[in-house]
């Protein structure tokens, strides 16, 4: 039971929540992100993700002690933060969207995980599997399972407490599919390597199990009325926004190709792309094809993938990491008839390494990738960032700078 104290908090932040969403900068920025996820946009789009630094700018803002009461208001201050201070270009929804989180079981498996000490961010997961082919017998059917009570639970403090002020309704991210990340988790990098250079033919196997039980798990999901679209004001993955007009926004859909898909396959970057297309691609591509609009990559250098990856008609976004070559991703990127964002992850290392930001270093990254992406539909998301300093200034002016710089050179 949440405290009056608690309620009127909870109350004061939704109906901030929802004068900010009806503001007429959000929702002049809502209707750029549809332009933008169409690539009929005019300008870049950009985002600075605070996830990895919310104990700086989000924790100290809380004043709840009821753990359940902590969660949603969490999740309504990270809501309209950006707006709020950074004046980046991430929009505030105008509502309280809730969505099922789901816990994975990839092939039967158990993932066991084990964190450095100290509230580190390292972690170690256990090897389950040496050999794919001399245990190929362990590999079964894979597991998941929503987590239904306790989203249940959250939904209705959610509606109890300010659902005459700000609607609380369900709803969906992108869906998320990383074949090679689960099996890195029960493998092991090393394991997993060694398995793909000397029995092939089981990685290709065991991958499109996996993949096989996806597209099962989702479709179950379906069936049940538990899937939910994803064109609305959801996270796309990867600090992204889901607002389009080409895929329902709200509601249960009927079909995968009604949602967004996120995949990536970080783990095979020392793989060579024959390797990949060999022994992974049927894998993703099953999984790919299924869905409406396709977010792929994280930290993978994408270029290495881009033969399997052009293909893919659905493909609307493509990660450009900072070990990603921009020259040739905005060449590819750039060929007529192509739908598909040159969604930019600048280095992390600016804002988050030094104290104080070092504005003319920065302004030179993002003039580079101005010049890569010119005539590209450009996206700019900086992500990983795991401090600021304490330095709220220093992230504001980091968006300033991009704006700057945008500002002088597009379309220039």
């Amino acid at each position: 039971m949440f405290t009056e104290k608690e309620r009127n908090r909870l109350r004061s932040l939704a109906d901030e929540q929802l004068e900010i969403a009806n503001s007429e900068k959000n929702m002049k920025r809502a209707a750029e992100w549809v332009e933008h996820n169409a690539c009929r946009g005019q300008r870049p789009m950009i985002h600075l993700e605070i996830d990895n630094f919310m104990q700086e700018v989000i924790l100290p803002e809380m004043q709840c002690e009821d753990p359940l009461a902590r969660r949603i208001e969490k999740r309504l201050l990270q809501n309209f933060y950006n707006q709020k201070v950074l004046d980046d270009d991430k929009v505030t929804a105008p509502y309280f969207g809730v969505w099922w989180d789901f816990v994975r079981y990839p092939w039967g498996f158990n993932v066991e995980q084990e964190f450095a000490g100290d509230g580190g961010i390292g972690q170690h997961f256990a090897e389950q599997v040496e050999d794919v082919e001399e245990e190929i017998d362990k590999f079964k059917a894979s597991r998941f399972s929503l987590e239904k009570e306790e989203t249940l639970a959250y939904f209705n403090a959610a509606q109890d407490v300010f659902g005459d002020i700000l609607p609380v309704k369900m709803t969906g991210k992108s869906q998320i599919c990383w074949l090679t990340q689960d099996l890195v988790h029960i493998m092991g990098m090393q394991n997993m390597c060694i398995s793909m250079a000397e029995s092939p033919e089981y990685i290709h196997k065991v991958l499109n199990m996996l993949a096989d039980d996806y597209l099962k798990f989702f479709q179950e999901e379906i069936d049940q009325g538990l899937m939910y679209a994803t064109a609305g004001y959801e996270e796309c993955n990867q600090g992204s926004v889901c607002l389009t007009d080409e895929l329902p926004s709200e509601g249960v859909v009927s079909d995968m190709s009604q949602v967004w898909l996120h995949m990536d396959s970080q783990e095979t970057i020392n793989v060579s792309q024959k390797m990949f297309e060999e022994q992974c691609w049927d894998a993703y591509k099953k999984v790919a094809e299924r869905f409406g609009l396709l977010s792929f990559g994280c930290c993978d250098p994408l270029e290495r993938l881009w033969p399997c990856l052009e293909t893919l008609p659905n493909l609307r976004k493509a990660s450009i990491s900072p070990w990603t070559n921009e020259e040739f991703m905005g060449e590819v990127l750039s060929e007529k008839g192509r739908k598909t964002i040159y969604q930019r992850k600048p280095s992390p290392n600016y804002l988050g390494v030094p104290e104080i930001l070092d504005e003319d270093a920065w302004r030179a990254h993002i003039d580079k990738t101005l010049d890569c992406a010119k005539d590209c539909t450009l996206e700019i998301t900086i992500r990983d960032v795991y401090t600021i300093h304490n330095n709220v200034d220093k992230a504001k002016r980091c968006v300033e700078i991009m704006k700057e710089a945008i500002a002088d050179k597009w379309n220039a």
